[in-house]
């Protein structure tokens, strides 16, 4: 135990957010650095469990006591070794992941868990600003080929695992450039895409290939796409996105949640000098009270909206765990994010407990405003409330409302005729027995393509246990380590 009273002596305390009126007039992000000496004090707080529930909430296993102790020690560069003995990305998952470690935290049974996560990105950050991340490249190679589809968290893990075997590795993504959601529907704000590029640089310097702009299905076949490599992994993610078929749905001015958010990325980017979709000047809705509700918020805030407001269909969840979701399961609560806290300081609005029944337009096509009304449930499956329907301006609607499954136009399609039909699960995934392996000869699949829209966290630890499987497959024996095995269901 880093300190026997640290969690008596110490509450728990985050680094404070930049102050709304400075931070929506930039994309940085949002925390201020946070003082070492403050940090200490956090990790101290771990009480070092005999039974350290934190391992069994983290779907990567990762061995948080351990760098909480070496981080009270002042011993940042072990504890950066093992950061990584379980993750390879943890700049990521310690900005964007919801941190279900916490959740089980055993202190949170009557107390404030651990900042694990914060604890986390400050070793990584200060791993690169020392130097201390250096590439890893194989001692020999095997000679056998490997493609990765998708350039997300999942392919981007199970890519330098088998590069690191030994593997030759390339990397094939659609879009221009490498990252999946992580570059193009993570907003700068949450996480600043230097991150991304650090990374990648290790991972070219490591002998990973990548392949940007290459629409694997469509501009190399499925077939080719076998024949020229000895094992593919699928880990192209959930992109399918749910949909809100009302009336007025093909009016102007709505948009996916994944179309209003890469543009403004790209503007980040320096590809062109304003979003083609922007928010500038008009009334905002965003529909979905998830994550990916809350970038969209963010985005709109600094696009210089006239107004933002967040519907959400579900009733307002509590502050309090409550009991039917009892420790260490991770608990649905209400949540201030920072795009809800600028929401709330520019007079925006999240409204629970209600669904959209029509897009009202204008007389040249353009969404103007939405119809909505109270609803009871879920129990009751959002029966409407008589009398409370009501109108509001909408001039810009962004659905926010989560991913069905992978897109199956394409490489899936193509795939699944060479399997015969037995390709995809009840729910749409792609299927695949214990060893990640799906019903074609070594035709790997990991992450959201697999278990459905999901976690980052549980994509990494997907991609290294797959990254594992095909080791094993290719050379009859692996050292490469498994996370999680497929059938495993989070807590999450």
């Amino acid at each position: 135990m880093a300190d026997p009273k640290g969690f008596l002596t110490h509450g728990r305390e985050l680094p404070a957010r930049r102050p709304v009126d400075v931070r929506i007039r930039d994309w940085r992000e949002v925390y201020e650095d946070f003082p070492r000496p403050a940090l200490a004090k956090q990790a101290s707080r771990c009480m070092d469990c005999g039974i350290p529930f934190c391992h069994n909430g983290c779907p990567l296993g990762n061995l948080i006591p351990e760098w909480n102790d070496l981080v009270y020690r002042d011993d940042w560069r072990e504890a950066a070794e093992r950061l990584h003995a379980t993750n390879n990305f943890p700049e990521f998952t310690g900005r964007l992941c919801p941190a279900p470690c916490e959740a089980a935290c055993v202190l949170g049974i009557n107390s404030d868990p651990v900042t694990i996560k914060r604890v986390e990105v400050e070793i990584i950050d200060r791993a690169f600003a020392e130097g201390w991340v250096t590439p890893q490249p194989p001692a020999s190679r095997t000679g056998k080929r490997v493609a990765v589809v998708g350039s997300g968290p999942a392919g981007l893990a199970a890519a330098q695992q088998l590069t690191r075997a030994g593997h030759d590795v390339v990397v094939f993504e659609r879009a221009d450039r490498i990252g999946g959601l992580l570059r193009y529907g993570i907003p700068e704000f949450k996480m600043e895409k230097r991150h991304i590029d650090r990374r990648l640089a290790q991972m070219r310097a490591e002998g990973t290939e990548f392949r940007t702009g290459v629409n694997v299905g469509i501009d190399i076949t499925a077939a080719r796409l076998r024949e020229e490599f000895d094992a593919v992994v699928l880990a192209g993610g959930a992109t399918r996105w749910r949909d809100l078929p009302v009336a007025g749905r093909d009016l102007a001015g709505i948009y996916q949640a994944m179309e209003y958010l890469p543009p403004a990325n790209k503007v980040q980017e320096g590809d062109f000098p304003v979003s083609p979709i922007s928010a500038e000047g008009k009334h905002v809705v965003v529909i979905g009270g998830g994550d990916t509700g809350a970038d969209c918020i963010g985005t709109a805030i600094r696009q210089g909206a006239a107004s933002v407001t967040q519907l959400e269909i579900m009733p307002q969840p509590p502050a309090e765990r409550p009991g039917n979701q009892p420790w260490p399961t991770f608990p649905i609560l209400f949540k201030m994010e920072s795009a809800h806290e600028e929401l709330a300081d520019g007079g925006g609005d999240r409204v629970y407990a209600v669904s959209t029944t029509e897009f009202v337009g204008d007389a040249d096509g353009n969404v103007r405003a939405l119809r909505l009304v109270e609803v009871e449930g879920p129990q009751t499956g959002f029966r409407p409330v008589p009398g409370t329907e009501r109108e509001i301006p909408a001039e810009l609607v962004t659905l926010s409302m989560g991913f069905v499954g992978p897109e199956k136009e394409g490489l899936l399609e193509d795939l699944a005729g060479l399997a015969g039909g037995e390709f995809f699960d009840a729910r749409g995934n792609v299927a695949r027995n214990a060893d990640y392996m799906s019903s074609l000869e070594g035709v790997f699949v990991a992450g959201d393509t697999g278990r459905g829209q999901s976690l980052i966290v549980w994509a990494i630890a997907e991609g290294r246990s797959a990254a594992s499987a095909v080791d094993r497959y290719l050379t009859g024996r692996t050292a490469l380590p498994v996370a999680i095995p497929p059938t495993a269901r989070p807590l999450v």
